[in-house]
């Protein structure tokens, strides 16, 4: 996986059609490190990472859009930001004058306009869920390393007040204890009509101003489909995450962070209904297996998705989010940044807890953190793994083996004694022309 920096004969030469301009490396990966105070951005794909460009001491400058409709809108906002359909040329041509990418296009297209970005000295803000696969999701942990640029995934709770509230409640102990976080999503998804799917859809009509090859980046092109685009892409294994990897970034991030679980020893599919080799099932129930950390103790982590398939009563709150239970309370409450509450009410009238107080948005934070003012509080090295164990129930739920727990080796990052689950780790391999970027 080790490569050079990349230049324009060996990469993007490679991978844009002939009469691209040349790459033109930033001055921060040719050792000019002057401090800027103000962000170049340019926008890839669109909300809510379109955020970013709403923040102040940022300056858009780039917009990336397959879809020739949904750049409209923001170029009458930014009339002076150059408009792109290839982030590869975008980048190629503006490589000297952006400064930070903020990503919001379908998660399987995060990698690679992501991994590219870093890798030229960018910093990204990714919307969540990080990355499609388990492999990506550690390459861009990686390259966060390797290019020692501000990275921040979008889950934006996390800068919220559910966020300093648990640091708040993790520091004063209050979560010592907590043996089973029970978590749920109980909201319509757009596959949930579609029935039983047989296969992937034969096609139709590209819209006009749709440039549907570039729409795919990495994976398999496959014929235009209604059911892809705008938006129902979420529902495919191959594009998206399912509900998991769009809801669990804004339910489980402050439990997983504050009770430092990492990865899991055990995946679980519990139940599971109108399992589908394609698209992601109707309903299901997942139970993580955390070991012990040092002195806390082992942790088991529920995930419950589809309208009717809601937590016992006593371990849910709402029609979406988290209870942990065990501990010295118990802690109920929502979604993003949404803070937690003791339950019942009468442990919460006599709780002695910490006060607490907020900082930065989600958005400034990164914008700050890019400019070396703060650090990003949803940094890869935080939301890394966090995706990587909605990977892993994302690959228990395309399995479809209800009630057969899948043991992992977090140390080695692979499951025990099941190829077609490690295959899926990295799966599916990346179209021809695209492999250059699973080594940057």
């Amino acid at each position: 996986m080790k490569m050079s920096k990349p230049t324009r004969r060996r990469f993007l030469g490679t991978t844009l059609v002939a009469g691209a301009a040349p790459m033109v490396l930033p001055g921060r990966l040719l050792g000019d490190e002057s401090p800027s105070r103000s962000l170049n951005v340019a926008l890839v794909g669109g909300a809510p990472a379109r955020n970013v460009c709403r923040q102040r001491r940022t300056k858009t400058v780039a917009l990336c859009n397959v879809d020739e409709r949904h750049l409209r809108g923001p170029q009458e906002r930014y009339p002076n930001a150059r408009p792109y359909h290839d982030f590869r040329k975008m980048l190629d041509e503006m490589g000297d004058d952006i400064d930070a990418l903020a990503i919001g296009t379908p998660d399987h297209s995060h990698f690679p306009i992501a991994i590219l970005g870093m890798s030229m000295g960018k910093h990204v803000f990714v919307e969540k869920p990080l990355a499609n696969t388990f492999q990506e999701a550690q390459l861009l942990m990686d390259a966060e390393k390797k290019y020692k640029v501000a990275a921040q995934m979008g889950n934006q709770g996390h800068s919220g007040g559910n966020y300093h509230q648990f640091k708040a409640y993790a520091e004063a102990g209050l979560l010592d204890g907590v043996t089973k976080v029970v978590s749920h999503f109980n909201r319509g998804r757009r596959w949930h009509p579609w029935g039983d799917v047989e296969g992937y859809p034969e096609g139709e009509p590209v819209p006009e101003g749709l440039h549907w090859d570039l729409w795919h980046t990495t994976a398999e092109e496959r014929p235009f489909s209604g059911r892809y685009h705008p938006g129902n892409w979420r529902g495919w294994y191959r594009y998206g995450m399912g509900a998991i990897g769009d809801w669990g970034p804004h339910i489980l991030d402050t439990a997983h962070r504050f009770l430092e679980l990492g990865l899991p020893t055990e995946v679980e599919l519990v139940h599971v209904r109108r399992h589908n080799a394609y698209i992601f099932p109707l309903e299901t129930t997942l139970r993580f297996s955390f070991p012990a950390r040092g002195d806390k103790p082992p942790v088991e982590v529920y995930w419950y998705d589809g309208t009717g398939n809601r937590p016992p009563a006593g371990e849910r709150s709402g029609s979406a989010g988290k209870v942990l239970l065990g501990g010295k309370y118990t802690f109920a409450g929502g979604t993003h940044g949404s803070t937690v509450q003791v339950v019942p009410e009468a442990a919460r009238e006599e709780a002695e807890l910490p006060s607490f107080s907020t900082g930065s948005n989600h958005y400034q934070n990164f914008v700050l953190a890019a400019l070396g003012e703060e650090t990003c509080r949803s940094s890869f090295d935080v939301a890394g793994s966090l995706n990587q164990v909605f990977n892993l129930g994302v690959i228990a739920q395309e399995l479809g083996l209800e009630g057969q727990p899948l043991a992992f080796d977090p140390s080695r990052k692979q499951f025990v004694d099941n190829a077609r689950a490690n295959e899926l780790l990295a799966y599916p391999p990346p179209r021809e022309g695209w492999e250059q970027f699973y080594r940057l």
